[in-house]
């Protein structure tokens, strides 16, 4: 019969822990206070305590009156000695009075001692030390460097050394259940939890665990919410760390901190590494920018090696999140190391829905506030614009002394957030105000005779950041293609302000400036990206930029073609453009009395709904069909949703 070991007994969680040992450096400088007491006791002489310091003249007259007992003269004239009455002294004898003065003081019975010059033991031992600091400095320093301080500095001064933050024990709150939406996304990213949770689980159907997920999507929309999600709900060790605390001034210190960062992940494995903003160090390598001793490239090529290399890392799971894919290397990107891409988009409706419910937990909301018409009202929206949206609610509520958050709040607060805050002083004179009511009705009544064209909501001439007035359009269905007959319609829209402009007041105006930008680029990607113009026929020229972070500027920007297809081009953005303003000027023009009536509406209430305008015009406001979810495109100053290239 075996007899068990019995387990060492655990603490009580209870009892107060021990102090912590003192710190290493409180002995240090304790020695080093007693090493400078032993110094400065050695070096000073002992006898300076009691010594009387006498002239020559003095000692002279002590001599002679037979009051020196003892002198001891040094080859440098200095002398000291006891007077008979047992007190100390010290002199200086001059060198012309050496024999005389021997011959007296040896008539009076004086015990003379003769010493040569010469330091002290503490003066000796001070003079050593000062000589060897340096080199002890030195010493220190490279064992510091080689031994790496017992663990605690790593490389150059612990610059080697990984800044992640480790969440083993005390975990963040979140968890999936605070992550609205997204349930595909979550449903991935859960399994590589239950993955490293119950690796038995999957070992018996011969799966293997994924190397790595990336979660690439716009800003805002949640990427690190769900790895705060994934560290609160994961019973393994999670380490976090961004992608810029890799790069730093020295060549290697990247890669040091990736060795360094596994090799703590290794030894608390299964667990969980999460890169943010990965395209710090991920960047797609080669090119006449990046030499061979590139900082980037040596710690991208450190993380691949890590990642799948000859010796791979066994139960770490990497998560990485960015918004610019386009310029990861493709090696960062092939399966073995990211095995899956996992998108987050822009929320849907309902997801907005859900997003809105989240973020007005512990708010008080006026039973006036629907939040369908919220998430309604927020096409384009990511998650961090719609808790911008519910804390600028708040804000504006408290401002108005309430602690009750209306409807009309989140309608200020949306309209904050989309054109800037609304300036008191900005006065407009009485014909400008007029211009821009004709300009604004111009673009709504545009807008509602256009069949194609999505439904108005909001018409105002109240000036707010750049915008000195706003039309607003909100999609009624979730569009995923654009169809010809809409982008025509979009054009016209976007020139209906111009359009009446000269209709109503004969000339055009610098209002329209934003308006005409805005639809030069959507008919250039037409002719150029679309190929919807039959004199160029089905090519595409795309501009190029980043995917979720806008393009690189004007279409104009680049131009992967021949000077006559530039020409052509230019030709065919000009034909687009001009027919849709004179389709305009012929639609407001045969409904004037509308138009009118629109301006005259705007001037007296400034603001005005969407359904007014279509009353105005005598046409029914457009459904929502069943079924259908509002498009996420955020409306622009310039009345339109923009078009997606």
């Amino acid at each position: 019969m075996t007899k068990q070991a019995t387990p060492p007994p655990t603490p009580d969680k209870g009892a107060p822990t021990a102090p912590p040992p003192p710190p290493a450096w409180r002995h240090y400088l304790l020695l080093i206070a007693f090493l400078i007491f032993i110094l400065l006791y050695f070096v000073l002489p002992t006898t300076s305590r009691s010594s009387v310091s006498l002239n020559y003249t003095q000692f002279l007259q002590d001599v002679s009156a037979h009051k020196v007992k003892t002198v001891t003269i040094t080859t440098s004239g200095a002398a000291s000695g006891t007077l008979k009455t047992g007190s100390a002294y010290t002199t200086a004898i001059p060198p012309q009075a050496s024999y005389p003065l021997l011959n007296e003081l040896q008539a009076d019975g004086v015990e003379i001692t003769a010493s040569t010059t010469g330091t002290s033991f503490g003066a000796d031992v001070l003079t050593w030390v000062i000589l060897l600091a340096p080199f002890l400095i030195l010493g220190y320093l490279w064992w510091r460097l080689s031994k790496g301080a017992r663990g605690q500095m790593q490389g150059v001064l612990g610059v080697g050394r990984s800044k992640a933050k480790v969440f083993d024990e005390e975990r963040p709150k979140t968890t999936f259940a605070d992550v609205a939406g997204y349930e595909g996304a979550k449903v991935e990213i859960r399994e590589v939890v239950d993955f490293l949770r119950r690796p038995e689980r999957y070992a018996r159907a011969g799966a293997m665990a994924p190397r790595g997920v990336i979660m690439i999507g716009p800003p805002g929309t949640g990427k690190t919410l769900l790895a705060r999600a994934v560290a609160g709900e994961a019973d393994v060790p999670f380490f976090s760390v961004t992608g810029s605390s890799f790069v730093e001034m020295f060549v290697g210190v990247g890669a040091a901190r990736v060795r360094d960062l596994f090799s703590e992940a290794r030894k608390r494995a299964p667990a969980i590494i999460f890169v943010d903003e990965v395209d710090a160090i991920g960047q797609r390598r080669g090119g006449s920018a990046v030499v061979s001793n590139d900082e980037r490239e040596q710690t991208l090529n450190q993380l691949l090696a890590e990642m799948d290399g000859f010796d791979p890392a066994t139960g770490i799971v990497v998560l990485a999140a960015t918004n610019r894919p386009e310029v990861l290397d493709p090696a960062l990107l092939r399966p073995g190391r990211f095995d899956r891409q996992v998108t987050i988009p822009l929320p849907t409706l309902s997801e907005r829905r859900a997003i809105v419910e989240v973020h007005c937990r512990g708010k008080r909301l006026d039973p006036s506030v629907d939040l369908d018409v919220v998430a309604r009202g927020t096409p384009g929206f990511s998650g961090a614009d719609l808790a911008n949206l519910a804390n600028e609610a708040a804000i504006i509520a408290v401002r108005a002394e309430r602690e009750v958050i209306s409807a009309a709040d989140f309608a200020e607060a949306r309209d904050r957030i989309i054109l800037g805050r609304r300036e008191g002083s900005n006065v407009l004179l009485p014909e400008e105000k007029h211009a821009v009511a004709v300009h604004e009705a111009g673009h709504a009544l545009v807008a509602v005779y256009s069949d194609h064209a999505d439904p108005v909501a909001k018409v105002t001439i109240l000036p707010a950041g750049q915008a000195l007035g706003v039309t607003e359009q909100l999609p009624l269905v979730e569009r995923h293609l654009y169809g010809e007959d809409y982008l025509h319609d979009a054009l016209t829209i976007r020139l209906g302000g111009r359009a009446g402009e000269l209709v109503v007041l004969g000339q055009g105006s610098s209002g329209a400036a934003n308006d005409l930008a805005n639809a030069t680029d959507l008919a250039i990607k037409m002719v150029r990206e679309f190929g919807l113009s039959a004199a160029l026929g089905p090519v595409g020229y795309p501009s190029g930029g980043s995917v979720f972070l806008g393009g690189g500027g004007s279409a104009y920007s680049s131009r992967p073609f021949a000077e006559q297809t530039q020409a052509a081009v230019d030709d065919e953005v000009s034909r687009l453009l001009r027919e849709a303003e004179r389709r305009a000027v012929e639609l407001l023009t045969e409904h004037r009395d509308v138009l009118d009536r629109l301006v005259e509406v705007l001037l007296a209430s400034e603001t005005v709904d969407g359904s007014q305008v279509y009353a105005l015009a005598g046409r029914a406001v457009p459904e929502r069909g069943e079924g259908m979810t509002v498009a996420p495109d955020r409306a622009t100053s310039t009345a339109l949703p923009p078009v997606p290239a």
